[in-house]
């Protein structure tokens, strides 16, 4: 019976397992290894995930550039990345395998569909003998199995044409890999089942396909040993699976209830914030609205309009889509009311790297308007985290009543990590007050009379008696709301618009440093989160001092923040872009910080930052030695 635990074979205890599937983007690998990822977390391993695939939606067949890979690294401890390199690699053609085994350590595991191997298919991707065969791959545990026939054998009575059957082939992969490392198998069947519900016999050849994955690593032998990962142990809750996009979604159907608002998504789709468009429009019946515009100008001009009916107001876009939200987010710090503008950051410049993540959107969301604008910043550092980060970016917009970026990226969006159900009375109370009667003792309406602890000004839902105001994008009269042209009066709006920003209350940044003697302290912000604390878990288990520090709030910065950084002799500040944070750092604080910087579209290794912390740290020693 499939999902049975063998007698027959030794089963060897791994802490943890970094796995890789890799193939054409048309192969099924994203699928595969979401799946392979679910049934890990139902299994109560913690988990770490990177999908990895072209921008292209059908790109070119067994080439370098069209190879799509998923890793997933999971432990019986708790772990913050996907990790470096895979101890196993999935290589469906010969152009996974060329692509991915760099990446590899000597010794690792590679299972290869050895029909896909043939004299074209090596040809294309630059090989003049087959690796299979040449002892190129001596230095690793190869698993040379014929996929595609094995597949094709355990459905040649389900009816399906050639081609339709040689699909499955990652599911007989998966069935494979889920014998190979003790994961349930019940999850995975039921899912084919939903999935290919209008197509029965699709979904009950995918499930056979998967069982003779499955009984394959059971009686052959070339695998004389299964692997079990026991269970991390994590604080007692509710657990589930959650991507970065998906718990950022959530986290925006939860501000509209705990805000009492209808939310409202004005969107255009592109990748990679399109997730959040499809899985908003799933919730309607928790009063959200989704509207899918003709272009990114007319869906953040649609979520502003809504807000000044009174709703919470959402656009989701990535890099390319802020440059072309910029004058409707100017508008909305004019307008004074609260939107949030949700950026997954992607590979830029203009088309730039659609499916690879960056950071390099900081100072674009920071100055990216004309005029003086300043527009609050959040930014999550884990998939799970992206759920706090979108509750806090609506606690700001409608508290302080301005537009909020909330700076993800790719990695987050498509990564995913356990993330632990929240009770929803610990979540925060964002209900509003709106203005319902005349503010003056003259019986008039003054929108721009501003509330003197947080200088939001009143929020009127159009329609009501005796508040109807004046909107648009020239400058206004303080308090009355008039059009003015008074050069003091500009000047003065232009400096509460920024006071009110500067006055919006953080928590103060929270620096891990265990002993209190670090010289040395590492900042970062963002999706760094996990590569760091990995890479500063690493350089302190060698015997290194250093401190850590991890920003979520990036404007204003936390009030505390220059006094950190004044307490260490060295700082170093890792970012997914040219030194973007660093520039504002030495601005602000006169710090010299150092960036240690990367632009490859892909997340940082932990090896690569405790390189960098070490050499620091040696660089600290060599300075008392002079």
């Amino acid at each position: 019976m499939v999902g049975t635990v063998s007698r027959s074979k030794p089963v060897t205890k791994l802490d943890r397992v970094i796995i890789r599937f890799a193939g054409d983007s048309g192969d099924g690998m994203q699928l595969t290894g979401d799946r392979f990822t679910s049934e890990t977390a139902a299994f109560g391993n913690d988990l770490s995930s990177l999908p990895n695939f072209p921008a292209e939606i059908r790109a070119p067949a067994g080439t370098l550039p069209g190879v799509s890979s998923f890793q997933l690294h999971f432990a019986d401890h708790d772990i913050l990345t996907p990790g470096d390199a895979p101890d196993v690699l999935v290589a469906m053609n010969p152009a996974a395998l060329k692509a991915n085994l760099p990446d590899l350590p000597k010794g690792a595991e590679i299972i290869v569909d050895t029909d896909e191997f043939t004299k074209r298919a090596l040809a294309k991707v630059g090989y003049d003998e087959d690796p299979l065969g040449d002892g190129s791959l001596d230095a690793y545990r190869l698993h040379p199995v014929p996929l595609t026939t094995l597949t094709l054998e355990a459905l040649k009575d389900s009816g399906l044409a050639r081609k339709d059957a040689e699909r499955a082939k990652n599911m007989f992969a998966l069935g494979l890999l889920s014998w190979m490392y003790h994961r349930p198998s019940g999850g995975t069947e039921s899912f084919l089942r939903r999935k290919f519900a209008k197509k029965p016999q699709i979904a009950e050849a995918n499930v056979a396909a998967f069982r003779a994955g499955w009984n394959f690593g059971e009686t052959t032998e070339d695998f004389a040993v299964r692997y079990e990962v026991p269970p991390a142990k994590l604080p007692a809750g509710r657990y589930r699976n959650i991507s970065g996009n998906l718990a950022l979604s959530l986290g925006l159907v939860a501000a509209g209830e705990r805000s009492g608002l209808p939310v409202f998504l004005g969107s255009y789709p592109i990748t990679p914030a399109s997730d959040i468009l499809h899985e908003l429009s799933r919730h309607k019946d928790f009063g959200v609205r989704t509207f899918q515009a003709e272009d990114e100008i007319a869906g953040i001009g649609a979520a502003l309009g809504a807000a000044f009916g009174g709703a919470l107001g959402v656009t989701t876009t990535s890099g390319p889509g802020v440059a072309l939200k910029s004058e409707t987010i100017g508008l909305a710090v004019s307008l004074e009311l609260p939107l949030l503008v949700v950026d997954i950051q992607r590979g830029g410049p203009s088309t730039g790297l659609p499916t690879k993540t960056e950071q390099a959107d900081l100072l674009q969301a920071m100055f990216g308007r004309n005029g003086e604008a300043p527009v609050p910043i959040v930014a999550p550092a884990t998939p799970a985290e992206c759920f706090e980060a979108a509750l806090e970016a609506a606690r700001i917009a409608l508290t302080y009543r301005t537009p909020v970026f909330l700076l993800s990226d790719g990695y987050l969006a498509n990564g995913s990590e356990p993330w632990k159900l929240p009770e929803v009375g610990e979540l925060p109370d964002l209900r509003v007050e709106f203005a319902t009667e005349p503010n003056r003792p003259d019986g008039s309406f003054w929108p721009y009379l501003r509330d003197p602890a947080t200088l939001a000004r009143p929020w009127a839902v159009p329609g009501t008696p005796g508040l109807e105001h004046r909107i648009g994008g020239i400058e206004k009269q303080d308090g009355t709301g008039n059009i003015s042209y008074d050069p003091a009066n500009h000047d003065f709006m232009v400096r509460t618009r920024q006071a009110k920003v500067d006055g919006i209350e953080v928590p103060d940044v929270e620096v891990d440093d265990p002993d209190g003697d670090a010289r040395l302290l590492v900042l970062g912000w963002g999706s760094t989160y996990g590569p760091i604390t990995a890479a500063v878990r690493r350089v302190r288990t060698a015997g290194g001092a250093v401190a850590q520090a991890h920003l979520r709030h990036l404007n204003p910065f936390p009030a505390n923040l220059g006094a950190v950084l004044a307490r260490y002799e060295r700082v170093i500040v890792p970012e997914m872009n040219l030194g973007q944070l660093a520039l504002l750092l030495r601005a602000r604080y006169l710090v010299d910080v150092q960036s240690c910087n990367q632009v490859r579209g892909l997340p940082f290794k932990v090896a690569q930052l405790a390189d960098v912390l070490s050499a620091a740290l040696g660089g600290l020693d060599e300075e008392d030695h002079r």
